[in-house]
């Protein structure tokens, strides 16, 4: 039976991140160029959308930019129905098409399409960039053209060579973003170890999650496990998802999980070094949702017949309660929890995940903020089920509102009293005006 004051807890923030997107549609710019990247950025990645638009100024127009560029990127690199011979020289020349706004080439499907058919838009606002934002940009996507060149005809054959890759496609990513915190004034130049693991851990995750969508893609698979792991349980890769192979594939998957795990601490130690509290919460939100996401991954079937991703009430209940890196201790030990609770010792690489998820445990323990925080998870309380219908009646009062458009300000007021009242029956901690 659902546990009504578990849903309540999900439910408020859901509303809360509704009211927030809401109003961050309202502040696209109105020049074309900005306002097609704006929109365009929040069709593609709703949730990394809402966490760039929290950025402040100049740098949030960068880091916009410099998604969309990336994702071009990715997209060109993604369509396999592009000739090698074709794609190849495309992704080695991407870079100097940033500045171009006469280029575009179309690939890709839906939003994708769209977004590689009017490039220009995307070259014309990068253009007004300031030139300290320009050159990383530029730099990054360069050197990741190069190496997803290289990935075209090789396939991921060693661990080295998935860590090769992960770095290209997404540790790039990192190192890109911390040299535009730093040029935004905001930040001190991270480490390029530490930005690279931050990239990697969420890449990692990605191409564990989407095992399913990569190898059945059409016209050709996409096969970015290494074989060092997976030939270990089957002989090709898409036999996993063979209702036969069920034990080995799960233990091909909790392998996988396993060498993500060796990640977590690098981007522990990068989040804490944090100062701008926009900029951690950019960074910190997609960490903690991934993990959670990496946590429901391991021993998970599912993962070879559909898809695995965290319910949109928890990852609204991280949006709203990540604000400072206790949380994010919080947040990496509950997680770490849950997937240790997941443990099977008769797994064959059981000692090596229970190692990496000690290593975890262990970086959060140490900081010594646990008990300041309430847990996102694991919470089995019971409670008098009369506030929990007030509140309820209330919510469909809100949702009755919300339904009819009603003006800005009046759903804010409902906000405001619900708050108010989730304060008085205990459900939160102290209300915040900040909604």
């Amino acid at each position: 039976m659902w546990n009504l004051r578990a849903i309540f807890d999900e439910v408020y923030p859901m509303i809360k991140l509704k009211m927030a997107v809401r109003r961050a549609k309202k502040q696209i710019p109105l020049e074309s160029h900005w306002a097609f990247c704006y929109t365009l950025l929040n069709k593609l990645s709703r949730s990394f959308a809402f966490v760039i638009q929290q950025l402040d100024g100049d740098l949030r127009d960068a880091v916009c930019i410099f998604y969309l560029v990336l994702r071009a990127l990715d997209t060109v690199e993604d369509d396999t129905s592009i000739p090698a011979e074709v794609k190849v020289p495309i992704l080695m020349a991407f870079h100097s098409h940033i500045s171009d706004c006469q280029w575009h080439f179309s690939c890709g499907r839906n939003d994708y399409k769209v977004l590689m058919d009017q490039f220009h838009h995307v070259s014309t606002a990068f253009l007004e960039l300031e030139r300290s934002y320009q050159k990383p940009i530029k730099d990054i996507t360069m050197k990741m053209g190069a190496g997803m060149s290289k990935f075209v005809c090789k396939e991921v054959e060693t661990i080295d060579d998935y860590d090769e890759y992960c770095h290209y496609v997404s540790g790039l990513v990192g190192l890109g973003l911390s040299k535009l915190f730093h040029a935004s004034g905001k930040e001190d130049l991270a480490s390029d170890t530490l930005s690279n693991a931050m990239g990697i851990f969420l890449e990692k995750i990605h191409l564990i999650k989407d095992y399913l969508e990569d190898i059945n893609e059409i016209p050709k698979s996409r096969m970015f496990w290494p074989r060092q792991i997976w030939s270990k349980y089957v002989n090709k890769l898409e036999e996993l998802k063979h209702e036969e192979n069920s034990i080995k594939a799960v233990q091909c998957l909790n392998d996988m999980v396993s060498n993500a795990l060796t990640h977590a601490d690098d981007c522990l130690k990068y989040m804490s070094a944090l100062q701008d509290p926009a900029i951690f919460r950019f960074c910190a939100i997609p960490q903690i949702v991934e993990f959670g996401t990496l946590a429901m991954c391991y021993n998970n079937i599912q993962v070879f017949r559909g898809a695995v991703k965290m319910r949109r009430g928890l990852t609204a209940k991280v949006i709203d309660r990540t604000k400072t890196m206790s949380d994010v201790y919080r947040a990496f030990y509950d997680f770490a929890c849950t997937l240790k609770s997941k443990v099977d010792d008769n797994d064959p690489n059981a000692r090596k995940t229970k190692d990496g998820i000690e290593s975890i445990l262990k970086t959060c323990r140490d900081s010594g903020t646990l008990n300041e925080r309430k847990s996102y998870i694991n919470r089995e309380p019971t409670c008098n089920p009369i506030p929990i219908v007030v509140v309820f009646i209330i919510l469909a009062i809100l949702l009755a509102y919300l339904s009819i458009a009603q003006p800005n300000n009046i759903c804010m007021f409902c906000l405001a009293k619900l708050n108010q009242l989730t304060y008085k029956f205990g459900f939160y901690g102290k209300p915040s005006s900040n909604l």
